[in-house]
């Protein structure tokens, strides 16, 4: 039997545990592969009675007994860390609930428990009054995947069946992401993509479009020379590399359906010129993949949601999503 999924709380006052258990009461009819849920078994019985849902929950000492018990009852593993929160409405509980969960499941796919790491949304700003330093979920797993003082440059990618994109600048205002732009910084996350769409997606010769930084590309040094003095010169360097690259190209033309026809990957300049057109194209089934990491992790590609959280109106549609990719990112050892 292969090793189950580990499945991260998330913020407990979000929508992460109502999901987290529709789409167990879901698996069969959407095929999912065996997974366990990190947390306070008692917070997640009660969420739920809350929801009116009828799930059978199975307290599991280890990843080892998730897979026996995950036909019969939703596998949790207890972090020792009790959740108190209710729907919508953080409290002191909920950092610490969410962070000792990602912490074990990096644990347990570390240490081959489990085949891969799939966390539920947290809230950064309640992460931040508790004292986390980090802009989010990727750079976290980053710093939890350092070995013998490296810690691995994280790439974030949007995937879905229609439409795969990478920013190179993620979670940082727009006017430093823009300071932050280098072209070895475009190079490096390319590179990283590339590799991961071979090793992970089984894509030989992966044709990656790069998106310009300005509108319409620059428009040849009239809007701007950035896209002159550094997206072009990583451009030439990842062909120099044997990477199929082409752009800079104007983004506001790369998404349309022929468009996207052309390439694998889109690798965009910042957070929205990326994450934009992939929620709108397909909200319900991306799922956001961390790259560049030495496991699998794989996560829904929206938040917590708290205005719905605790209502039954949250999709596990995403959360299934990057259940399935997981599990097929898992079976694909790395060249």
């Amino acid at each position: 039997m292969a090793k189950p999924l580990a499945l991260t709380s998330g913020e407990p006052a979000g929508i992460g545990p109502d999901i987290a258990i529709e789409a167990w009461l879901r698996r069969g009819d959407a095929d999912l592969p065996p997974f366990y849920l990190l947390g306070d078994p008692a917070f997640f019985a009660d969420r739920a009675r809350h929801l009116g849902l009828k799930a059978d929950f199975a307290e599991v000492g280890g990843a080892d007994e998730a897979g026996a018990a995950f036909a019969r009852a939703l596998p949790v593993v207890a972090t020792g860390k009790p959740a108190t929160a209710s729907p919508g409405r953080p409290d002191g509980s909920s950092a610490e609930a969410a962070l000792a969960s990602i912490r074990q499941a990096v644990g347990d796919v570390t240490a081959g428990r489990a085949s891969a790491v799939v966390t539920n949304p947290i809230a950064k700003s309640v992460l931040y009054r508790a004292g986390f330093k980090h802009p989010g979920h990727t750079e976290f797993l980053a710093e939890l995947a350092s070995r013998d003082g490296r810690t691995p440059q994280p790439v974030m990618m949007l995937w879905s069946p229609t439409l795969a994109v990478v920013p190179v600048t993620i979670h940082v205002p727009l006017r430093e992401a823009i300071a932050q732009l280098t072209s070895e910084l475009i190079v490096a996350t390319a590179r990283i993509a590339v590799a991961d769409l071979k090793s992970r997606f089984g894509i030989a010769n992966p044709r990656l479009a790069i998106s310009g930084l300005n509108p319409h590309a620059g428009e040849f040094g009239t809007i701007g020379s950035e896209d002159d003095e550094i997206v072009a010169p990583a451009i030439a360097a990842l062909r120099n590399r044997g990477i199929q690259a082409r752009g800079p190209l104007p983004a506001d033309t790369m998404f349309h359906e022929a468009a996207r026809k052309t390439y694998d990957c889109a690798i965009c300049m910042y957070h929205d010129q990326a994450l934009i057109p992939i929620k709108t194209i397909a909200f319900d089934d991306a799922v956001n993949v961390t790259l560049g990491l030495p496991f699998v992790r794989t996560s829904p590609d929206h938040g917590t949601a708290f205005d719905i959280a605790g209502t039954g109106k949250a999709s596990p549609a995403s959360l299934i999503a990057a259940l399935k990719l997981a599990a097929r990112m898992a079976a694909t050892e790395p060249a």
